[in-house]
């Protein structure tokens, strides 16, 4: 088993709560407020777990430039009290930023799930092999 530091527990923590605020500001009608505060808890708990340096190498590679200024776009947006724009935005880079995740994560629920739909769907939409 690896051992994880304090620092990056806090870290695990402040995504799940910055998820946990964007999901129930989104259940509450576009709360921009909750929005907004899971937004920001979101950003601060991944540059804790993977640090500063490789936060802003992931976010500013050059292909990844769009996804990163409609994302980081919709979060001022809903920061300025236009919620459901800002989240259309940020749902747009997140896409953008993370298509490269997708085929590999699919690939992992594919085979802890066995479920014949899903693997239509998976093997339909990327490579169900995975390295896990």
């Amino acid at each position: 088993m690896v051992p994880i530091s304090s620092i990056v527990e806090i870290g695990v923590g402040l995504v799940g709560f910055g998820i946990f605020f964007l999901l129930f500001g989104v259940l509450l009608y576009m709360d921009s407020v909750l929005l907004a505060f899971g937004n920001i808890l979101f950003l601060c708990g991944l540059a804790i777990i993977i640090g500063l340096r490789r936060t802003f190498g992931f976010f500013f590679q050059k292909q990844k430039l769009k996804g990163t200024s409609f994302f980081l776009g919709g979060i001022i947006i809903v920061l300025l009290r236009w919620p459901l724009l800002g989240m259309l935005l940020e749902t747009y880079g997140f896409i953008n930023l993370f298509r490269s995740f997708f085929p590999i994560a699919f690939g992992f629920l594919g085979s802890l799930v066995n479920i014949s739909f899903l693997n239509k769907l998976f093997q339909k939409f990327g490579d169900t092999s995975s390295a896990v």
